[in-house]
């Protein structure tokens, strides 16, 4: 497995699309106003789904690179959330957020496909080190007052 198998990869070449659809087709839209707010979280989810899926795919074993899946869908259902709102707010056309919400929604259903894959599959579970955990002893939380902070009844 190397970095140029991404190439290969249905999930990631769809999600790089995507992504590169969102500043080619949505963006533009957008007034100068949002260009540091709504334009920017736009363009910064976007990324982060082929981004996510690229750096669990680095990962070498399973249960990273589904987490990393995960940290994806949550980033394409983000860009769903902003691409809703520019659209409430007249910024996106309605036909353009339809286009993307089918795009949108074929996307999920890739990466969902994906991360079945990767549970059957668990590729890299026999990797060194796959079978290790760390677990630290939980301790009880609890707040102390000495005897002359401790508050009063009438604080």
């Amino acid at each position: 497995m190397t970095v140029m198998d991404l190439d290969k990869m249905e999930v990631w070449v769809r999600a790089k699309d995507f992504a590169i659809a969102i500043y080619k087709e949505a963006v533009p839209h957008l007034p100068a106003s949002e260009k540091y707010n709504l334009a920017d979280q736009l363009k910064r989810s976007a990324s982060s789904i082929p981004a996510n899926i690229a750096e669990g795919h680095g990962r070498y074993y399973y249960q990273d690179n589904v987490r990393f899946c995960y940290i994806a869908r949550g980033s394409l259902t983000e860009t769903y959330s902003h691409i809703t709102l520019a659209c409430e707010l007249g910024y996106v056309p309605v036909e353009k957020h339809k286009e993307i919400t089918k795009l949108v929604e074929e996307l999920l259903r890739i990466v969902n496909g994906y991360i079945a894959y990767l549970k059957r599959s668990k590729i890299g579970a026999d990797e060194p080190g796959a079978n290790q955990f760390v677990r630290e002893e939980s301790s009880s939380y609890s707040i102390g007052y000495s005897d002359d902070t401790e508050p009063s009844e009438n604080q």
